[in-house]
């Protein structure tokens, strides 16, 4: 994909700010693209668009990446995912708004493979800290200040 529209790309099957999503590209104009391996709801909006991909593993995701590039925002929690959209030049924020970086990925990988090493020997770890309306703000100015960016 290598249009020369700003565009975000949304992981969508498991992503807790669609909405936040959709009125920060409505008001700025940019078109959003949903992908999920099921169909669900998204608005009636010229500048929203679906993609329902198969429920094959990474499905999702290797279209997220392959149409990942300098104009895209991608929207996803996926580490390894965010790692592959860094690589072919796109802009990364994860839910909570933290952005996934070229210098913070590498940690991000470590600290998971890590993870699933103690999950595998027994260890009960716990999930993700609960999703809070704290995450959702940082969201909103992450997405905000990222399109800015790619608009200027």
């Amino acid at each position: 994909m290598s249009d020369e529209r700003v565009r975000i790309l949304v992981d969508a099957d498991a992503c807790p700010v669609k909405d936040e999503i959709y009125k920060v590209a409505w008001r700025r104009e940019v078109p959003v693209t949903i992908v999920s391996n099921s169909h669900f709801r998204v608005p009636q909006h010229p500048l929203v668009s679906r993609v329902v991909v198969s429920d094959g593993f990474d499905a999702a995701d290797d279209w997220i990446a392959e149409a990942a590039d300098g104009r895209a925002i991608v929207v996803t929690a996926d580490i390894l995912l965010a790692d592959r959209c860094l690589k072919a030049g796109a802009s990364v924020i994860a839910p909570t708004g933290k952005p996934f970086t070229t210098a913070s990925i590498g940690g991000a990988i470590a600290t998971r493979a890590i993870m699933a090493d103690l999950r595998a020997g027994g260890d009960q770890l716990g999930g993700p800290k609960p999703f809070v309306a704290a995450d959702r703000s940082r969201f909103l100015q992450a997405l905000d200040a990222a399109l800015a960016k790619l608009q200027r």
